[in-house]
């Protein structure tokens, strides 16, 4: 069978899967496992197990199980609701403040969580109905939290960022440092939309704070600032590596939510562990699924004929840049971004390097695309999270998206015709 016919197996029985609703790990596994049975006769079974086995065994992986921890620790405490309120304090009175609060809140626990989901419960919760007893309008403050959300994917650390440097042997901790910049842009475009839609709207302002609120709102919440600047002060200075500050992550989650605050009781942390425990699962299942897949469609050199296919023989940097972002912006509508990343990073990361690509900027350029292909329509999952959490239909938690996306896609085209802004940090 050809190169191509094998391609196009895959994909179709993939696609199949997918449209049957099985298991997003068997949607995987099965498309490499049929070929390597039916195709390279050449290659034991057993070799399946053993990829299966070298995808979970990559030692950046030591961190992601931690930093979950670390992120359900305080989620079950209470940090997000102490950053709430700090950062209320010092702009909930501008106009706009109280969406801008909401978006730079995002970006905070985003720094603890390092996970969308995580992000848009704690934080968008808790917001939300402030927001429209405030007077904001449900569908615009809706858009707002889901893509601040997704600043959590940017900011360290970052699961998306490990995948990506797992499956191309890129520096975990030059991606963390790097993703700092762009989230920020992120967080800056946001919030200047933010005050001009409650200008537009008349918004109502709330009051400005006290000196004694200042006072205390920084003594409750001035402790969960602590720990984006260790994670990302610690590893810029090289006191520690990212999966060593995954182990500091977890310690300064538990001194804050279990000795500061006296959130989270000793006994808490069985289901806290089981939690962690079974989105680890899910996570490392996918790895392992991948790393078959990756070695299956690499020794059948289907990366370089797609590459070849849509790209050509010897295309420039920003050719593949523009077409490594829109191919994983539209397969991350329909698949989780840490499998969007495991299946399509091989194919692209060859040709971008060759172009002269650096690695960390399109390592930046794609966990973005994941990050923007999680709230986009039809099936990003940030979409039905929040459908789930605010108990809002799909058209409402769509409906004024797309200004949020093309805030996006214009962050997008400055990182690809300005990759300074996200490698001077690491230069």
């Amino acid at each position: 069978m050809s190169t191509g016919a094998v391609s196009a197996t895959i994909m179709g029985i993939m696609f199949l899967m997918f449209v049957l609703n099985f298991p997003m790990y068997v949607a995987i596994i099965l498309p490499p496992l049929t070929v390597l049975i039916l195709e390279l006769a050449n290659l034991q079974p057993y070799m399946a197990i053993q990829q299966l086995i070298a995808g979970v065994s990559t030692q950046a992986l030591l961190a992601v199980p931690m930093f979950i921890f670390a992120a359900d620790i305080m989620s079950a405490g209470q940090t997000s609701r102490r950053l709430l309120d700090l950062i209320e304090v010092f702009v909930g009175h501008i106009r706009g403040g109280l969406a801008i609060t909401t978006a730079a809140a995002c970006t905070f626990f985003g720094a603890i969580s390092g996970s969308t989901q995580a992000t848009l419960v704690a934080i968008g919760k808790p917001m939300y109905n402030k927001l429209i007893e405030s007077g904001y309008k449900k569908d615009e403050m809706l858009a707002l939290i889901e893509s601040s959300a997704i600043i959590a994917l940017l900011i360290p650390p970052s699961i998306s960022m490990i995948m990506y440097c797992v499956v191309t042997g890129a520096s975990v901790a030059d991606l963390f440092i790097s993703g700092v910049i762009p989230g920020l842009m992120m967080l800056g475009g946001f919030s200047i939309y933010s005050y001009f839609l409650a200008k537009k709207n008349n918004t109502p302002k709330t009051e400005r704070a006290t000196l004694k609120e200042i006072i205390l709102a920084l003594k409750n919440g001035i402790a969960p600032l602590g720990f984006p600047l260790i994670i990302f002060a610690g590893i810029y200075t090289g006191i520690f590596s990212p999966t060593e500050a995954a182990a500091v992550a977890v310690l300064y989650a538990t001194i804050c939510e279990v000795f500061i605050y006296k959130s989270v009781k000793p006994k808490d942390f069985k289901e806290i562990a089981l939690s962690t425990g079974v989105v680890t699962t899910a996570v490392f299942v996918l790895v392992a699924a991948g790393q078959l897949l990756s070695w299956v469609i690499s020794y059948l050199r289907i990366p370089q004929y797609i590459a070849e296919l849509v790209l050509g023989t010897d295309p420039s940097a920003l050719r593949v840049l523009i077409t490594t972002t829109v191919f994983f912006f539209i397969a991350g509508m329909f698949v989780d971004s840490i499998v969007a990343i495991i299946i399509l990073t091989p194919i692209f990361y060859g040709p971008a390097i060759a172009a002269g690509v650096h690695p960390i900027h399109l390592g930046i350029l794609i966990t973005l695309q994941a990050a923007i292909a999680s709230i986009s329509p039809p099936f990003g999952c940030n979409l039905f999270t929040a459908s789930a959490v605010f108990q809002q239909p799909y058209i409402t938690v769509v409906r004024k998206l797309p200004a949020y996306l093309i805030i996006l896609l214009i962050i997008t085209a400055l990182l690809i015709v300005f990759p300074q802004l996200s490698t001077f940090l690491i230069a």
